[in-house]
């Protein structure tokens, strides 16, 4: 019997078909072949995930190599579910049945064994007694884990839509809070070096009068894990209100900062000890900007490369003696 609960536990931003940042629905089953991790898209969706179907997310995340040997029926059992929940599950992130996403899951396990184990410890908790040979190991199996899982998840369509966008831009906005403000930081500076004007705002009073500035061929840039930073949705919001090219940079394509946004871009984290996914998006984020960077110097080429030399010269007399470039 199917409790109320499990009835209406599937949150409206979680529906049978995948949706793409572009909004399109696509069914997706282990044969599609498009790279992604189930165990990304579970991860993804566990904010949104409730009650009955949270515990079954989260029972798979922690062991999935349990999860991938289980019978519908364990798999139920130690979720504190039913059968009929881990089936809703199944469909809340586009597979038919519990025999696909087990298949799914057991394909990605084999496939980490493969690679000699070093993602097996993902997961595990740091102890305040492990050397730090072992936190090092650790920590660089997540990291590379979350730069993978982030380029299945990352769609280059849209990272060319952004590039393209802040190529022909008069100014760029880039709007972050905390940990991702200074992300955005990174990006400005590498645009300024560039010659492309760009300004990061932390503060939300001046990034929305800055945004209220902003018209049709401007592009603002939020940078946000969550995608729920409520002064980050703000600016972009505004932003978009005067014509401007918003785009978000998240870990959630169903967050409020996605929705608001014309061109998403995704990220992936790994969690570890003492690093939550807040501070883990950091590297990931990195990333994506680092390639959104190399886009638009690609596509400004002459520009990019002029303003590259001058600024370079300008600062030259503070090289130290070495000889090397002051950073």
């Amino acid at each position: 019997m199917v409790s109320r609960e499990e009835l209406t536990a599937v949150p409206a931003a979680v529906s049978a078909p995948v949706l793409t940042p572009s909004g399109l629905a696509v069914p997706v089953s282990p044969a599609d072949g498009n790279g992604e991790s189930v165990l990304v898209r579970v991860r993804a969706g566990l904010p949104e995930f409730t009650g009955a179907l949270q515990r079954v997310a989260e029972l798979i995340l922690a062991d999935p190599a349990a999860a991938a040997r289980s019978t519908i029926v364990e798999l139920a059992e130690r979720s504190g579910t039913s059968p009929a929940t881990v089936t809703r599950f199944c469909r809340a992130l586009g597979f038919v049945g519990y025999a696909d996403l087990r298949l799914a899951i057991a394909g990605e396990t084999g496939r980490a064994a493969r690679t000699g184990g070093w993602t097996m410890d993902i997961g595990r908790e740091i102890q305040p007694t492990d050397p730090l040979e072992r936190v090092l190991g650790q920590i660089m199996a997540a990291d590379t884990q979350a730069m993978h899982d982030t380029a299945s998840l990352l769609d280059l369509a849209e990272v060319e839509r952004a590039a393209e966008a802040i190529a022909r831009a008069d100014r760029v906005d880039i709007y972050g809070a905390s940990g991702s403000a200074l992300v955005g930081g990174e990006m400005q500076f590498c645009l300024h070096r560039i010659g492309i004007a760009a300004w990061a705002w932390t503060d939300v009073h001046n990034g929305l009068a800055s945004a209220a500035l902003l018209k049709a061929g401007d592009v603002a840039l939020g940078v946000s894990h969550s995608g729920q930073t409520r002064e980050t949705i703000e600016m972009i919001a505004e932003a978009s209100s005067r014509g401007a090219t918003t785009i978000a940079l998240t870990s959630f394509p169903r967050s409020p900062l996605a929705e608001v946004a014309d061109i998403v871009l995704l990220t992936a984290t790994q969690a570890t000890t003492f690093r939550p996914d807040a501070l883990s998006a950091r590297h990931p984020q990195l990333v994506v900007l680092d390639l959104l960077y190399i886009a638009v110097a690609q596509r400004t080429h002459e520009r990019a490369h002029a303003a590259f030399s001058v600024t370079a010269q300008a600062v030259a007399g503070h090289r130290s003696a070495s000889g090397k470039e002051a950073s």
